[in-house]
């Protein structure tokens, strides 16, 4: 028989079955698809030898007025820059607690700080300054301000930390003095319950109120960055917004402080960058009240002053009220515009000038967002989740995109995987690729409680990939060379900064889109490991007498490849019946190098399918068309 060429549509399509995919790809981990064909990812390399002690939920880069690049990273536990291929820790203080007491115990590494309502929880982090210790130690004063401090256990009146090593005097009992500085208080690292008392952020003024147990969920902790000119502002979500200036003495040394004035409690802030507002969403109705924070409430400040937010006949200030939906869930920077989306609907917030200064209007409906950081411009346009389960599109119209891997991404029948909607949709992030023409969306599978999942959207040839890059956020090359991404390990201890007593959880940064390996640096250098990269075909068979009436005989196929670096595995995967799980060809799978001229197969079934696979360093891959050798073999 002749060879007999596969035609395959680029993209996946996972709302069929195999068999009604007939000339589509169905299923894959780390491909794309470019010009029509598909090939491996990049790879991607470790930024710093250093991990970030929590999970990154929020990243923003951007440049000074002297053409200084920076990368701010906002995890639950701490705000961190990314400068010159070091981090910094820029954590704001939260309120001083002062003239606390110390109390050792010889031959133990743990230190209870003593304190009548200090406020502090198992967890939160701190550091220690004007220090006093007793002769009655062999700890320093040093010993305490040299690294930072995570809470190992808290009681009304005391908390203890743990030091680099044991205490070797007779102890000190109540005595000295030491100030506590504790971090702000971010959130979890997942969505959590809240139970009984304390169930509030650190400082807010309904710490301490009872709550029943079923009716608070604690949002995972999260941050929105942008930044006001070369200025960082950046605020934890429903809490506090604090701004770090580039331009200040020592600016690495210097911490993010509070922007006096602003309201104290808000969902979000962004930069409305043309006419230089900033816009607190989700915010208080009398600033410096977290009691009267309305999550459909907007408020923005004056022009060019981000202090300035009392309405006058003189300024721009302003408040807006959103009707559609029970809170805000997040927003972003369009072409001329600010898209706001809240739980049930979409707004257009647009600059008019004085005396209204912003105009809204509502642009649809039943197209919420699935999480503050789902949404992401590009091409003009912004493309976003819902938590309607569905994808949609601003293009100065808002459209549902049409999407051949939905149900896979929004629901768990038959195969599909889903979505962690009661916890996973405040961990999306959709994240830009200008370099690929890609927009992605990372997201914790059901049953995960952190991003595991990824699906993305190839704007220019409209087509939709899905896979196994976890990453938590995701910065476009447009400050830097190359996008940087981060991931989280659950189990890893940080590095960055040093804390006595850490808890696990820890997130690496990452250069994407560089090689074609996964490169992690360690002090004692970097280990390289494989991007393993997979892609299955829908079922094809003989078209003689109706579709699948003969048993084909498959002899050989014809590799065709446009990039291939070292070896891949080309399976062909045989079933008689779509019931039946699809089993390989009895010679395969078959190692195909760029010398394979062509690979005898020795397979039959009524239907097969193709799959190419890479596992080892060094591996890259570009396919062209599948050809191959077949002939009718009988009915049975």
């Amino acid at each position: 028989m002749a060879l007999r060429k596969i035609a395959l549509q680029p993209g996946f399509n996972k709302q069929d079955t195999p068999t009604q995919a007939e000339g589509r790809w169905i299923d894959g981990d780390n491909v794309r698809f470019r010009y029509g064909s598909p090939e491996k990812i990049g790879g991607w390399a470790q930024t710093v030898n250093k991990r970030l002690v929590g999970a990154t939920r929020a990243q923003h880069t951007w440049a000074d007025l002297d053409g200084n690049r920076y990368s701010a990273l906002g995890t639950n536990k701490i705000l961190a820059l990314y400068y010159g291929g070091a981090f910094y820790d820029i954590t704001p203080f939260a309120n001083t607690v002062a003239t606390c007491t110390i109390t050792t115990t010889t031959s133990s590494s743990t230190v209870t700080i003593d304190k009548g309502a200090h406020g502090l929880d198992t967890g939160d982090l701190l550091k220690f300054a004007n220090i006093t210790v007793t002769a009655d130690t062999n700890f320093t004063a040093s010993d305490f301000t040299t690294n930072v401090f995570e809470v190992q256990a808290d009681s009304t009146n005391s908390f203890n930390v743990v030091m680099a090593t044991v205490e070797t005097g007779s102890g000190m009992t109540a005595a000295g003095n030491v100030d506590t500085k504790p971090y702000v208080v971010v959130g979890p690292i997942t969505q959590t319950v809240g139970y009984g008392f304390g169930t509030s952020t650190w400082n807010a003024s309904t710490w301490g109120t009872a709550r029943a147990a079923s009716g608070v969920t604690i949002d995972p902790g999260n941050w929105s960055l942008d930044n006001f000119g070369e200025k960082l502002v950046a605020t934890v979500h429903n809490n506090k917004t604090y701004q770090w200036d580039p331009s200040a003495a020592n600016p690495l040394d210097t911490r993010a402080t509070v922007i006096a004035t602003n309201p104290t409690a808000s969902v979000m802030t962004i930069v409305s960058d043309r006419d230089r507002h900033l816009i607190h969403l989700g915010t208080e109705t009398t600033i410096g009240n977290v009691g009267t924070q309305d999550k459909m409430y907007i408020r923005f400040s004056n022009q060019e002053d981000f202090t300035d937010y009392v309405p006058t006949s003189t300024n721009t200030a302003g408040t807006m009220q959103l009707d559609q939906g029970t809170q805000i869930i997040g927003a972003i920077q369009g072409k001329d515009y600010t898209l706001i989306l809240t739980d049930k609907a979409a707004y257009i917030m647009q600059y008019v000038g004085p005396p209204f200064t912003f105009s809204i209007r509502q642009i649809g409906s039943g197209c919420g967002s699935m999480g503050p950081h789902a949404a992401a411009f590009a091409n003009g346009k912004v493309f976003w989740m819902s938590n309607s389960g569905g994808f949609f599109m601003f293009d100065g119209t808002v459209k549902s995109l049409p999407c051949l891997v939905e149900d896979f991404v929004f629901t768990t029948a038959g195969n599909n995987l889903g979505i962690n909607e009661d916890s996973g949709g405040n961990l999306v992030f959709a994240g830009h690729n200008s370099l690929f023409t890609e927009v992605s969306w990372f997201y914790p599978k059901s049953g995960s409680s952190q991003v595991d999942r990824i699906v993305t959207y190839n704007y220019d040839d409209n087509l939709w990939t899905t896979g196994t890059l976890a990453r938590t956020t995701w910065a476009d090359s447009n400050i830097y060379s190359l996008p940087f991404a981060t991931e989280l390990s659950t189990t890893a201890l940080s590095n960055f900064p040093i804390i006595n007593g850490v808890t696990a959880g820890a997130t690496t940064m990452y250069e994407q889109e560089t090689g074609v390996n996964a490169i992690t640096k360690f002090s004692t250098g970097n280990v390289t490991t494989a991007v393993s990269s997979s892609l299955s075909s829908g079922d094809f068979d003989l078209d003689i007498d109706g579709d699948g009436e003969y048993f084909m005989s498959v002899s050989r196929f014809i590799p065709d490849f446009k990039i291939l670096n070292g070896t891949c595995n080309i399976t062909i995967d045989l079933r008689n019946f779509p019931s039946v799980t699809a089993a390989s060809s009895p010679l395969g799978p078959f190692n195909v190098s760029s010398a394979t001229t062509q690979v005898n197969t020795r397979a039959r079934s009524r239907s097969a399918a193709l799959k190419i696979e890479t596992t080892n360093i060094d591996q890259n891959w570009r396919f062209g068309l599948f050809r191959f050798d077949s002939r009718p073999d009988g009915r049975r």
